[in-house]
């Protein structure tokens, strides 16, 4: 008589399990996310400097869609594999934004700085004795 053996998951497997499941509960927050990134999108498009930038908003937000797509993928399919390209389109994302919170905050220094100057240029041509 032959015995069969259980063995246990293997710590990956369960790791895996785990963060499949955590994926999961974060789907619906990426889709709303990723809806409303579009939105913004459209909406900036609107104007007429919007249509520059209108894109980025735009691709974070179909980043974030595709990212929930593939959790979903994962769960219908049992395809493990899938986590690792949601993982991937969530690193572009998180990449992209911090690439645009670099150029905003030097945007703003240079935007401070020109400003002050301009400040301190009116104020040293203005005559005060006059008042």
């Amino acid at each position: 008589m032959e015995q069969v053996m259980i063995q246990p998951p293997s710590a990956e497997l369960t790791i895996l399990n785990q963060i499949q499941r955590v994926s999961e509960r974060m789907s619906g927050w990426l889709k709303f996310l990723g809806i409303m990134n579009i939105i913004s999108g459209a909406l900036t498009a609107l104007s007429i400097w919007g249509i520059i930038i209108a894109w980025l908003p735009i691709w974070l937000g179909v980043l974030l869609l595709q990212a929930a797509n593939r959790i979903n993928t994962a769960r219908f399919t049992q395809n493990k594999g899938e986590l690792v390209t949601m993982m991937d389109k969530l690193r572009l994302y998180f990449v992209i934004q911090g690439i645009l919170i670099i150029v905003t905050i030097a945007l703003v220094i240079v935007g401070v700085a020109v400003f002050s100057t301009l400040i301190v240029k009116l104020l040293q041509q203005t005559d005060f004795d006059a008042f």
